[in-house]
C-alpha cells in the first residue's frame, strides 16, 4: 500500500474511527494490481507469452475456469504491466541476452461484455492501439479494420489481444468471435477467456494451447479476503476466523466471497461496529444468492436496465405480486412505459440476471402469477450503483 493510501486510512471527517475508508477495495468487480497468491497460473500465462520475449507472436490460446477463479484478475493485471513495459518509448520487449531484438508487440485487453458487435470489437482493439481518440460515430466497420491493418503494418510489430468473458449470455459466442478475429490483421494473436471446458467450445479448434484456472483453495481465498479487508480499512477490520467462514462458504469462488465480505462490511458499518462481527458475516453471506450471477454482467447492462433493477430492489413485497404489477410500479420512477419495463424484466429473467418464481395468490383462480428474484448480490449492486 502506498503512502497516500495509508494517510487516507487515518483521515476522519467526524473525529471518530471508521470501519472502512474504501469500499472499492472490497468490490467483486474491482481488480488489484497484484493478485494474491497467483504465481503458478501467472507463470503458465507467461509461458504462453514466452515467444514475445524472443521476438515472435505466440499462437492463439484459450484460458478457462469457473466464475470467481481469478481469470480476469490475473489477465488484466498481467496485460496492464505488459502495456506499461511496452509503452515506455515504444520499447521492444526482449530478454537481456538478446538486446538486439527490435520486436515491439502491443497488448490489448477487451471485455466481450462491452463489445457485442463487430463495430464495438474492432473499435475497442483500435482504441487500445492508437493514442488519438477513435470516433464511435460517422465511421464504418470496414474503416476500423483498415486502420487496424495500417497500425500494425510495421515489420517489427504485432498485437496480442485478450478477449474476456466470451460465450456468456449476451456476449459473443465462439463462432462469432472466431469470425471477428478473421477480420483482424494477420499479425494478431488472440487469447480467448471463458468458462467452458476445452471440449465444450469451438474456440479450441483455433488454439494451440489451453490454460486452466481452478477454484481458489481455501487458504488462498482467505488471504485474498484479508488483503482486501486490510486495504479497505485496517488490519482489525476482519478477523481471520470470519474470513475462513466466508472462504469455506464460497467454495473457491472469489467473486461470491468478496460479495459476502462487502455485505458484511456494509452491515457492520450501518450498525457502527468497530470491526466485522459474526452476525455481520452471516448477513453478508445471506445477501449473496447461490448460484450467483457475476456483478460484472449486471454493470455491463445498458443504463436503463440497471435503473430498472435498482427500482425493482426498492419495491415492497406487496408491490411485486406479479410481473405486471412490478412493471407498473417501476414505470412510475423511470422514463419508460410500463410495457417497456415489463419487456425488460422478462429479458433480464431470460438472461439469468433475475429468476421468475411462482407467487402465491389469494383467490387461487387461474394461472398463478410470477414475481422476480435477483440472482446477483443486491447489497453490493446498490452501493456501487449509487456511487456511479
Amino acid at each position: 500500500m502506498d503512502i497516500e493510501a495509508r494517510i487516507k486510512r487515518r483521515q476522519r471527517r467526524d473525529g471518530e474511527p471508521r470501519l472502512l475508508v474504501d469500499y472499492d477495495s472490497l468490490s467483486p468487480v474491482a481488480h488489484i494490481d497484484d493478485p494474491v497468491n497467483c504465481g503458478p497460473v501467472l507463470e503458465r500465462l507467461l509461458d504462453y507469452l514466452d515467444p514475445v520475449f524472443d521476438g515472435h507472436l505466440p499462437p492463439n490460446a484459450y484460458v478457462y475456469g469457473p466464475k470467481g477463479s481469478g481469470k480476469s484478475a490475473v489477465v488484466t493485471a498481467l496485460f496492464d504491466r505488459l502495456v506499461r513495459v511496452s509503452s515506455v518509448n515504444n520499447a521492444a520487449i526482449h530478454t537481456t541476452t538478446r538486446v538486439q531484438a527490435t520486436f515491439a508487440p502491443r497488448f490489448v485487453y477487451v471485455d466481450a461484455r462491452e463489445t457485442t458487435s463487430a463495430f464495438a470489437f474492432y473499435h475497442a482493439v483500435l482504441d487500445a492501439l492508437v493514442d488519438e481518440s477513435v470516433p464511435k460515430q460517422g465511421i464504418k466497420t470496414e474503416a476500423l479494420q483498415s486502420r487496424l491493418k495500417a497500425t500494425l503494418d510495421g515489420p517489427q510489430t504485432g498485437a496480442i489481444v485478450a478477449v474476456d468473458h466470451l460465450e456468456e449470455p449476451g456476449t459473443l459466442d465462439g463462432e462469432a468471435f472466431v469470425d471477428l478475429c478473421a477480420g483482424l490483421p494477420s499479425k494478431v494473436s488472440w487469447l480467448a477467456i471463458g468458462r467452458s471446458s476445452p471440449d465444450e467450445t469451438v474456440l479450441t479448434d483455433y488454439t494451440a494451447s489451453e490454460i486452466q484456472f481452478e477454484p481458489y483453495q481455501s487458504q488462498v481465498l482467505i488471504d485474498v479476503l484479508m488483503t482486501r479487508a486490510s486495504s479497505a480499512g485496517s488490519q482489525r477490520t476482519l478477523d481471520h476466523r470470519l474470513a475462513r467462514d466466508i472462504a469455506e462458504w464460497a467454495d473457491g469462488d472469489a467473486h461470491d466471497a468478496l460479495a459476502a465480505l462487502f455485505g458484511a462490511a456494509d452491515e457492520a458499518t450501518r450498525n457502527r461496529h468497530q470491526s466485522i462481527t459474526a452476525a455481520d458475516t452471516a448477513a453478508g453471506i445471506a445477501a449473496v444468492p447461490r448460484p450467483c450471477v457475476s456483478l460484472g454482467r449486471v454493470f455491463a447492462l445498458p443504463e436503463n436496465r440497471q435503473q430498472v433493477l435498482h427500482e425493482l430492489l426498492a419495491l415492497r413485497p406487496d408491490q411485486q405480486q406479479s410481473v405486471r404489477a412490478t412493471s407498473q410500479h417501476i414505470a412510475k420512477s423511470v422514463d419508460l412505459s410500463a410495457a417497456t419495463v415489463k419487456r425488460i424484466l422478462y429479458e433480464l429473467a431470460e438472461d439469468g440476471i433475475t429468476r421468475r418464481v411462482t407467487a402465491e395468490r389469494v383467490d387461487r383462480k387461474g394461472r398463478p402469477p410470477s414475481r422476480l428474484e435477483p440472482r446477483f448480490p443486491t447489497v453490493v449492486f446498490e452501493r456501487l450503483f449509487a456511487a456511479q
